[in-house]
């Protein structure tokens, strides 16, 4: 990676190599908000969003939200013992571009997103296509929490306490049909709460999918809550999806509806950008994005924009769970 020198001998790294051109202008925002002390403060606007309906959790308590109780997982590669990311962090440096594409924008935004009442239509190749109520999905399978690290397209992770259980819970329960290849995810849309939906950044709504298989496994989590309570609004609330080998974009929020196809969908960034983002977008260090390598990484929370960049490691550190699924691929055509 290039590397710039400022004045005070301190290094860091060019805009153009960790965010797409037209999203430059927009750090500088970010960069006087958090010189300023004012990251960690911007959770408390939204500590008071509403609870979970018919008691799924516990009453908000004071300075948090909602509580969301779980076990630990058991499920292989679920929990890594890495230091977590603080909460404050995870909280405020979001990308979530219906509400603004600068990294502290969902935190600055997302209070107008109502979360409740919400639905989640399932449907296409499935032989039980159902509207799921929040409250149903809540109960349709125990809640697990699992530490699992996120990598961004852009070169920076993070390391997360989710609550959810596996997206195959969801899926059996709506059998799909032996011609369902793909699950796609669609997130809402809505202008009157989302400002920046309409925005040429992208097409709307958002879109996201995996191949049958990898929505199948285990470690995909239909993820409801991050360190013990309900998501914020910015994290993606009230529903999400976690997908921790991929880049953190193939993770769509917010989600309203869940479509089984027997054809590759076209997704959001694959559409805006195809020779940058492809279908599949595995971490893989040895695939470089066009603009800046995807060798090294880093981790939000460690000394700010000048902490020593640590290796990507392929599959974002979950080869051994998930590598058999891309067996005799070209992972570099297939990116």
């Amino acid at each position: 990676m290039l590397i710039r020198k400022n004045q005070t001998g301190f290094e860091h790294p060019v805009p153009s190599e960790i965010t797409p051109q037209h999203f430059y202008s927009g750090r500088r925002d970010w960069l006087r908000l958090m010189a300023g002390g004012a990251a960690g403060a911007a959770m408390a606007t939204w500590a008071s969003r509403e609870a979970f309906a018919q008691g799924a959790v516990a009453p908000v308590r004071p300075g948090k939200l909602a509580a969301l109780a779980a076990v630990k997982s058991t499920v292989a590669g679920a929990t890594t013992m890495e230091k977590l990311t603080e909460y404050k962090d995870a909280s405020t440096y979001n990308n979530f571009y219906e509400f603004g594409t600068d990294k502290a924008d969902p935190a600055r935004n997302a209070g107008t997103l109502k979360t409740t009442p919400w639905t989640v239509q399932v449907d296409g190749l499935v032989n039980k296509p159902t509207r799921f109520a929040l409250e149903d999905l809540l109960k349709l399978s125990a809640m697990e929490e699992r530490t699992y690290r996120l990598r961004c397209v852009e070169g920076w992770s993070m390391v997360i306490p989710w609550v959810g259980y596996s997206m195959s819970e969801l899926i059996k329960r709506v059998e799909p049909q032996g011609s369902a290849k793909y699950v796609e995810f669609i997130t809402l849309a809505d202008p009157k709460t989302m400002p920046f939906v309409g925005s040429r950044v992208l097409e709307w709504p958002y879109v996201e999918a995996l191949r049958m298989d990898e929505a199948m496994h285990p470690l995909t989590l239909l993820t409801f809550g991050m360190y013990g309570e309900v998501l914020p609004n910015q994290n993606g609330a009230p529903v999400r999806l976690v997908v921790p080998w991929k880049y953190g974009f193939k993770s769509g929020k917010s989600l309203v509806r869940i479509r089984f196809t027997d054809k590759q969908p076209a997704t959001a960034w694959n559409k805006s950008a195809p020779q940058e983002y492809g279908f599949y977008s595995n971490v893989n260090p040895t695939v470089d994005h066009p603009r800046w390598s995807q060798a090294t990484e880093r981790r939000i929370g460690e000394d700010g924009l000048f902490a020593k960049r640590r290796k990507t490691l392929m599959f974002n550190g979950y080869e051994a769970q998930v590598g058999q699924l891309y067996a005799g691929m070209d992972l570099r055509k297939l990116y």
